[in-house]
């Protein structure tokens, strides 16, 4: 093999080392050459004054012109593995969308052609953040035997099975007027208002929430039946100063979570009415114990300012198993005719306060999420994975099957955090109110429906003068 060296440049000539068998230093001639850089990454010096990238690769001293790229007309990415074909050789987990040519940027794994016209999501092996292969195949080796059985990877606490897109939390925030915030609830519950947004066909329409049944084509129905604790207790130190303690969770017999105003100089041991004071914990929490059942107010988000007259108007009418500390608040419109009409499936996840609390980081990715306490019915949940296609009732009803079909567990803890780029796999429609800017509610809803698109229906939603948050109007996304 011959190694060149350059030592010098005379009239179009270089001098060489010549072949390391003879040893013999000489001349070759070449054609001129014109001065190159090799080309390299490019650097932060490589950057002009105008902040355009100087290409390593060009000839000194000329222009470069570049030239727009069109995006690909019909890619096809590989699946990551034999096992993420479903029986009849569809990819798994591949979901219809229309007019997402704005959430395209975010999109590294998609199929831009697909059959028919649709545009398909895919799991596909990305290079750049080296997505884990992690086949869906259940415990009896067929991927379509039973949504029930135990998955070989997947889990919710374990490694995610889909490529979650890093997402700035100030894609979260919107501008909302005051007045939208709705300080009561509407009588009767269905006549709220609902905005539908038809994913397929881009189609937006407004409607009243009591029209729900005829907007729906054959969508299995699922809510959460969680029941409010009256979990708010206003008492006294034996000093006399007022302190506020918000149960969140039991943890045990008597015993448990809460939030305490104020904080400071509260002790171990301390006694105030029904509660006791056990020991601090993180976050500003404490463990307490509770004499009997809470026997309080119901916990009203802090953007309630006016009192409640009724307190059921907090709990769904469908409310069974005590254990939440907030409302899953999108089963707050339906009525009992409703109910008849709809024949749901029941499941419950107990709403914890974190679910509310705001987005800190920067970044989607790295805020933290407690667990939340899930149970499903083995009856309910056969209906539920044999359905065609599920309508879930709330953000909450979200989590809970979601998790489920990722774990086959009927019941646990689930810190699932739905963030664009999620992948659904038992949810097909979704039924919720409008959220908080900067939460993670916002966030689910934007994995479901997509960030700009979501982004286009709150900027509707306040033109329209739709009224936002707990007791505020529903939307519904097919």
């Amino acid at each position: 093999m011959v190694d060149r060296l350059a030592l010098g440049i005379r009239r179009g000539q270089v001098l060489d080392r010549g072949d390391h068998s003879r040893g013999v230093l000489g001349l070759a001639s070449l054609e001129p050459l014109q001065a190159v850089v090799e080309a390299t990454p490019a650097r932060a010096h490589e950057v002009d004054e105008e902040g355009e990238i100087v290409d390593a690769g060009m000839p000194l001293g000329e222009e470069l012109t570049l030239e727009p790229l069109e995006p690909a007309d019909r890619l096809v990415h590989q699946a990551t593995d034999l096992g993420d074909l479903s029986c009849d050789g569809e990819y798994l987990g591949a979901q219809s969308f229309a007019n997402r040519r704005a959430d395209l940027r975010w999109d590294r794994g998609l199929e831009l052609g697909g059959r028919g016209g649709e545009r398909r999501d895919l799991l596909a092996r990305a290079l750049e953040r080296g997505l884990e292969e992690s086949g869906l195949r259940a415990a009896g080796g067929r991927v379509c035997d039973s949504l029930l059985g135990p998955f070989e990877s997947g889990f919710v606490h374990q490694r995610p099975t889909t490529l979650q897109r890093p997402v700035d939390t100030a894609s979260l925030e919107y501008e909302l007027p005051a007045e939208l915030i709705a300080q009561r609830p509407v009588e009767p519950r269905d006549v709220s208002r609902l905005l539908v947004h038809r994913r397929r066909s881009g189609e937006t329409t407004h409607h009243v929430f009591s029209e729900l049944p005829d907007l729906l084509g054959g969508e299995l129905v699922v809510v959460n039946d969680t029941r409010v604790v009256p979990a708010r207790l206003r008492l006294h130190r034996a000093s006399g100063g007022a302190v506020e303690v918000l149960l969140l969770e039991e943890v045990g017999e008597g015993t448990w979570e809460a939030l305490l105003r104020p904080g400071r100089r509260l002790r171990e041991g301390e006694r105030m009415g029904p509660v006791e004071l056990v020991r601090p914990l993180a976050d500003g929490r404490w463990l307490v114990r509770l004499e009997g059942r809470p026997d309080g107010e119901a916990p009203l988000p802090p953007y309630i300012h006016e009192p409640l007259n009724d307190p059921d108007r907090y709990q769904t009418v469908f409310a069974r198993h005590p254990g939440s500390a907030a409302a899953p608040t999108a089963g707050l419109h339906l009525t009992a005719a409703l109910v008849a009409r709809l024949q749901p499936v029941f499941v419950t996840l107990h709403v914890g306060i974190d679910t509310f609390r705001p987005v800190a980081s920067e970044r989607l990715e790295d805020h933290g999420i407690h667990g939340e306490r899930y149970s499903v019915d083995r009856g309910a949940w056969e209906r539920i994975a044999a359905a065609h296609r599920v309508l879930a009732v709330g953000t909450t009803t979200v989590r809970t099957l979601e998790t489920v079909v990722r774990t086959g567990e009927l019941d646990g803890r689930t810190t699932l955090f739905v963030t664009p780029g999620f992948e659904f796999r038992r949810v097909d429609a979704l039924l919720t109110n409008f959220h908080l800017p900067r939460s993670t509610l916002l966030a689910l809803v934007m994995a479901f429906t997509g960030v700009e698109r979501t982004r286009e229906l709150y900027r509707l939603a306040v033109a329209e003068r739709y009224r936002f948050f707990s007791f505020g109007d529903a939307m519904l996304v097919l």
